[in-house]
């Protein structure tokens, strides 16, 4: 057995799963990407180590820093861990109506929770996160959704393992956050074989999907125009907080406790199955579903679940 110098050489190399038993279509193949695997539990934990393996490189943190960034959960989660790891201090502006794990996981890691506007949602957070980094220049502020480390990290990472597991990939689907994911994996797929299709998922505007956003609703990512996003993108479907919840038990049909996002994945995947003659479907499972147990998405009546989400920012 492989011993390890630090957790943080546990992130990466997560598995790739065939579900193709979820498969609408015969011909068509689906994989789930498990992100949960990371031992942060999120697909960010390879954004948060690659903003702070690039910041010590250019000398923007030392011993006893403070790095600030907002979120809504899992790339805090991972930057939490990292700032651990490495001797940091982290401050995160998280919205007022997270969940209880999310905040739990923070502070036991060691993170000042720095507490935004619920109703402005993770762009309120940013807004705030701006304000703080403007204000003390002498704090680290990553701003994940316009750091090139970010998609660099699935770049150099998360797009190698795919092609290395599963050359025969025709379609990459993935949730649109950040937008780290689709870009970077996206992009070195692409240059592997052009053919690739990348196929986006967010929100309906105006709806949450935990993890998920809608370029719809005004706020686009600085790395996903930077990323050459309009052009890197074959298609984008529309996944709402009903169907994620579902997609998300459909999962446990094939062992897989994932999170919500991870729900809107596979339905964002079974759309393409569906929508294609032939082909083998790669998607991602951004987090385990053990962060979300309180959100009774398993358990509780599913209306019951779906608005709840509304009010309550899961992870």
């Amino acid at each position: 057995m492989t011993t390890y110098a630090s957790v943080v050489d546990l992130i990466g190399n997560t598995p790739l799963v065939d579900v193709s038993a979820l498969s609408p279509n015969p011909a068509v193949r689906l994989l789930v990407k498990l992100e949960g695997q990371n031992p942060g539990g999120s697909v960010k934990d390879r954004i948060a180590k690659s903003m702070v393996e690039e910041a010590e490189k250019e000398a923007l943190l030392r011993p006893g820093s403070i790095v600030l960034e907002s979120s809504s959960g899992n790339t805090g989660i991972g930057l939490a861990l990292m700032c651990r790891a490495r001797g940091y201090r982290l401050k995160v502006v998280l919205p007022e109506n997270v969940s209880i794990e999310r905040r739990q996981l923070l502070e036991i890691w060691g993170a000042e929770i720095i507490s935004s506007p619920g109703s402005e949602g993770s762009n309120g957070a940013v807004k705030v996160a701006q304000r703080l980094a403007a204000a003390n220049p002498d704090w680290w502020y990553p701003y994940q959704y316009g750091n090139e480390a970010n998609p660099r990290a699935h770049y150099e990472g998360t797009g190698p393992e795919i092609w290395r597991d599963c050359p025969e990939v025709t379609h990459f689907v993935a949730g649109l956050g950040t937008s780290g994911t689709l870009l970077g994996v996206g992009r070195f797929l692409k240059e592997r074989n052009p053919a690739v299709e990348v196929w986006a998922i967010e929100p309906p505007a105006g709806e949450m999907v935990d993890g998920l956003k809608s370029l719809d609703e005004g706020y686009i990512p600085p790395i996903f125009e930077t990323g050459g996003g309009v052009d890197l993108l074959d298609r984008k479907k529309i996944v709402g907080p009903r169907d994620s919840i579902e997609g998300t038990r459909r999962l446990l049909d094939v062992g897989i406790f994932a999170g919500i996002s991870a729900g809107a994945a596979l339905v964002g995947a079974q759309r393409c199955a569906a929508d294609i003659d032939e082909g083998v479907v790669v998607f991602v499972a951004a987090d385990g579903g053990w962060k979300y147990l309180s959100t009774g998405a398993w358990t509780d009546d599913i209306d019951a679940v779906t608005e709840r989400a509304r009010k309550i920012i899961y992870f």
